[in-house]
């Protein structure tokens, strides 16, 4: 099957709840609209009309923009989905006037943000709620 990409779908969210129920294995409901609104970007994959990967370009409302909850349904990932989701965010970041895209990812990833073009940086964090 054909998957199209999309910038700023704005996805309704029960098709976003349903890619995260498979894609994080959290099934937990939230609604996406008031982070949507307020994204510098978000790129969907479609399947036909099925959402089957999302990424979201948050931003500081300044220079800085992040990747972040990159995600592909299960059934359709190493087809470089996840892949041209980031290239494309990175692309609608930098035309809309972001200087450093910055991404946040557990060690297992390294690779494949580096192959992506992200360099290593220090970092902290810190968890807010149990």
């Amino acid at each position: 099957m054909t998957i199209k990409f999309r910038t700023d779908p704005y996805p309704d969210n029960k098709a976003l709840n349903a890619l995260w129920a498979e894609a994080w294995n959290v099934p937990a409901s939230r609604d996406f609209a008031p982070i949507l609104s307020k994204s510098l970007a978000h790129i969907g994959a479609f399947a036909g009309e099925r959402l089957v990967g999302f990424v979201n370009v948050a931003w500081d409302g300044g220079i800085h923009a992040f990747i972040l909850d990159t995600c592909v349904s299960p059934e359709f990932r190493r087809r470089g989905i996840a892949s041209s989701l980031v290239e494309i965010a990175t692309k609608a970041a930098r035309e809309r006037g972001a200087e450093w895209l910055h991404v946040d990812f557990e060690p297992h990833l390294a690779g494949f943000y580096r192959s992506l073009g992200f360099g290593p940086t220090g970092a902290g964090l810190i968890r807010l709620r149990e």
